[in-house]
């Protein structure tokens, strides 16, 4: 994944004043008086903080502020390290494996949504006529790898070694009936591999950000029923009774949230709550 954020001069001058604070002991960030900002993916998750910034935060008395980075690294270290108070943009199994490497102690609070992990093709119409020896692209990362083949396994396109977990890789696959060669490539750039390849595993926010509808466009799409990969707001470990926290947990999961997902996303987003 690029360890670049989509971060304006102005933006990184404050990161600079931020980093000042911090060290004077008065990081605007974590304290509770001060303004919550929220590192999010520009899609859905910081399109749904700005509708509640916009919609709901005032009432509510929440000053919230939303910087947007476009990669799945720099959200959590920035967390981590304070440069913001918390973050949208992950699930359970890619946070765990975070922590675990990283050394980190990021939690979630709540669960707002998920995004269908989902094959795509600009070259067929359907998984099944895929052609042996057809390339498809794969995330790169743990556990995006590892859901992108069971996505393809559930669909009868592979067969994975039984009991395989959150740390598959093409190594972990049993029966290949169509011999499908694996391009792994960073998260971000699975859609845009489509040319270049036969088909393409994207997940749900990369694949709307390039004009794909997931419920329209997938050859397969995931199933939400008992789905452990939605997305929540996380905090690092202790920051979980922030007043400022709560509040937006409470607006995250919101009927004016659930609609504002279900009206804006029809279906290719899904509410968690």
């Amino acid at each position: 994944m690029r360890n670049t954020a989509k971060i304006t001069t102005a933006v990184l001058a404050a990161g600079a004043l931020t980093l000042g604070l911090t060290a004077c002991g008065g990081d605007s960030s974590s304290a509770t008086d001060g303004p919550l900002i929220v590192a999010a993916s520009p899609v859905p998750h910081a399109e749904i903080l700005t509708y509640v910034k916009d919609n709901l935060a005032k009432k509510e008395g929440l000053d919230l502020e939303v910087k947007e980075f476009t990669d799945y690294v720099t959200p959590n270290t920035a967390t981590q390290d304070g440069s913001v108070g918390a973050n949208y943009f992950q699930n359970k199994p890619y946070l765990d494996d975070f922590n675990k490497k990283n050394g980190t102690d990021i939690v979630p609070v709540v669960t707002v949504h998920l995004e269908p992990l989902g094959l795509y093709s600009r070259k067929v119409k359907k998984a099944d006529d895929l052609k042996s020896g057809a390339t498809v692209a794969i995330p790169n990362d743990t556990v995006n790898e590892a859901r992108a083949l069971k996505l393809l396994a559930a669909n009868g396109l592979i067969t994975l070694k039984a009991g395989v977990g959150n740390e598959a890789t093409p190594s972990d696959i049993t029966k290949n009936p169509k011999n499908l060669k694996f391009k792994e490539l960073e998260a971000a750039q699975t859609p845009r591999s489509l040319d270049d390849v036969d088909a393409a595993v994207v997940n749900g926010n990369y694949a709307i950000e390039s004009d794909l509808e997931p419920a329209q466009d997938a050859l397969v799409l995931e199933s939400p029923k008992n789905n452990p990969y939605g997305n929540f707001l996380a905090v690092k470990k202790g920051n979980e009774d922030d007043p400022r926290v709560k509040k937006l947990a409470k607006l995250l999961t919101s009927p004016e949230v659930k609609k504002f997902i279900q009206d804006k996303y029809a279906g290719s987003v899904l509410a968690s709550f």
